[in-house]
């Protein structure tokens, strides 16, 4: 490599290493809210003339022509970058509060959302508490009245079959007041057959005696007058 290649990569690596902290210096500038490009640029090219004076003992004019034309060259390189950086960063200057005030909204509506979240959370948990302890309050009242209910069919169930037992009874004992109506019936039937016999057969020896009597009488007479 010759002497003008090494000064060349020497001077593209001091340049870079400039080029880097021109920027951080340009974004702390930014930052604070101006910039410095008039102050930084003159300072910049006197360093790139010592960095030259040093590495060049005895520089030859078409040396020297043809170095401050690569300079030059090498200067409006990073003057591109730097200015689309610095057509870039005063955006981000004058968005930055607004990121700030963004990320303050965001969090608040995010707490709120969350405090609401929570809330109707609680509210929904209260509400289904409140409706599970009705729900359970009904069952025990049901349950109550079921009970109630319950012991109430017991006791007409138990009155059912204790006016079944009495109809039973109250049946049985009209078969039997019947069956004793028929045979007292039949007993009377008989007194009044046998009250006819006996009179019919009383009345029946008196009428023989009068005839038997009267024969005898119209014989005495027939006697008597002859």
């Amino acid at each position: 490599m010759t002497w003008q290649g090494k000064k060349e990569l020497v001077n593209t690596c001091e340049e870079r290493v400039k080029a880097v902290a021109f920027r951080e210096e340009q974004v702390k500038v930014v930052r604070d809210g101006f910039t410095l490009w008039d102050c930084f640029e003159p300072a910049f090219m006197s360093s790139e003339q010592g960095v030259e004076s040093v590495f060049s003992p005895s520089p030859t004019p078409e040396q020297v022509i043809s170095h401050d034309s690569g300079s030059g060259s090498d200067k409006s390189k990073p003057d591109s970058p730097n200015s689309s950086f610095g057509s870039d960063e005063p955006n981000v200057n004058n968005d930055s509060p607004n990121f700030g005030y963004d990320d303050l909204a965001i969090n608040e509506r995010k707490r709120k959302r969350m405090i609401s979240n929570r809330e109707s959370a609680r509210r929904s948990r209260m509400r289904k508490q409140k409706h599970l302890e009705n729900l359970r309050n009904q069952a025990n009242r049901l349950k109550v009245e079921n009970r109630d209910l319950t012991n109430r069919v017991h006791l007409v169930t138990d009155h059912c079959q204790l006016v079944q037992r009495n109809n039973d009874m109250l049946q049985t004992e009209s078969v039997l007041l019947y069956q004793r109506l028929e045979s007292i019936r039949e007993i009377l039937l008989a007194r009044q057959l046998q009250q006819q016999y006996l009179y019919n057969s009383c009345a029946w020896p008196c009428n023989i005696n009068y005839v038997e009597q009267r024969p005898q009488t119209i014989n005495q007479t027939t006697i008597n007058h002859q």
